[in-house]
């Protein structure tokens, strides 16, 4: 797991340090830093691979720079450990492991779990596109895949399979599972069927909350899950009365053992601008993290690390409070 990461120099994170919890709600305006902090994780996951260029992502002003920082310090069985990401005018993005311990680090591991991380910004149209069947088929950033990835599921981990189609039922009430159609030779396509009258609907059909909230259970019920799931505004498209069950998803992930299931916790990174989802965090303040940008920088500070929080919230909401500006992370004249 990872327990912070220390920017310097990379876009609007000029100075700053983003602590991690196993599941982290980041909340704060456009360009605040969110995503970008969960960017980086990918090119430490894959440097040789549409890394930009250091002019693309330095911070702007002054002062001036010509060298990228990006410090990963990791917790658990990794602790001590940290991974160290630099770009430098005329270099490639350059990677080091190292430990502040002063014991080696165990760096097959560590990479292997580096490797496990995936970034993902679901889109309808990506999910909802039928799939050419290869073998380890994954999700993709955009939800692409997702019938080939169900029709694994399905076929490999049959149980987990039909308590995801229990629950998807729950979530959207007129559906009662998943379908599978082949297109075309060597192709897969889904389709949810309906309670009233067992019609199939296909996936190019079916909603846009729909689709996101097919995908997002589908990670949820995967039998070995990424070590790290990065997920930009899960909430987003999603009707506000399953927020409450979007929260459920992120926690199934990150808490496996409270639902006696025997596999790995995966840390969850989301991010939102959803004050409703926030609520559903205010008796979490550890898990919150609120993002600002003042001028050109911006900062991070997790909710629980504020000495007046417990007497801010005596008798507010938390969406509420943040959404009044009270707790900063929202819009503001430079």
């Amino acid at each position: 797991m990872i327990e912070s990461i220390q920017f310097k120099n990379y876009k609007s994170l000029r100075d700053a340090v983003l602590p991690l919890q196993r599941m982290t709600l980041i909340v704060g305006p456009n360009g605040s830093g969110k995503s970008s902090a969960m960017e980086v994780l990918e090119y430490i996951r894959r440097p040789y691979h549409n890394v930009p260029a250091i002019q693309d992502v330095v911070s702007v002003g002054k002062p001036a720079t010509n060298r990228i920082e990006v410090r990963v310090h990791w917790a658990d069985k990794f602790k001590g450990s940290i991974t160290t990401a630099q770009w430098a005018i005329g270099e490639p993005l350059e990677i080091k492991h190292a430990s502040d311990a002063g014991w080696q680090t165990n760096r097959e591991q560590l990479q292997k779990f580096i490797d496990g991380i995936r970034y993902f910004e679901l889109h309808a149209n990506a999910i909802a596109a039928p799939v050419t069947l290869q073998p380890n088929i994954e999700l993709g950033p955009n939800g692409e895949n997702a019938a080939a990835v169900l029709d694994r599921l399905r076929d490999q981990a049959p149980e987990r399979f039909e308590a995801m189609n229990k629950v998807l039922a729950g979530w959207l009430p007129e559906y009662d599972r998943v379908l599978f159609d082949t297109p075309q030779n060597g192709a897969r396509s889904f389709a949810l069927r309906t309670k009233l009258g067992g019609h199939a609907i296909p996936a190019w059909q079916l909603s846009t909350g729909t689709l996101l909230a097919v995908a997002l259970l589908t990670l949820a019920y995967l039998p070995t899950p990424p070590t790290i799931i990065c997920l930009e505004e899960p909430d987003h498209g999603i009707h506000p009365r399953l927020l409450r069950d979007v929260k459920d998803v992120l926690s199934r992930l990150a808490f496996p053992e409270d639902l006696g299931e025997q596999r790995e916790p995966v840390q969850v990174v989301a991010t939102t601008h959803s004050p409703y989802l926030l609520d559903l965090f205010r008796d979490e303040p550890e898990n919150v993290v609120i993002s600002q940008k003042v001028g050109l920088d911006s900062s991070f500070t997790r909710l629980s690390d504020r000495p007046d929080i417990d007497e801010i919230l005596r008798d507010a909401r938390l969406g509420e409070v943040w959404y009044s500006g009270l707790l900063g992370g929202v819009p503001a004249s430079p």
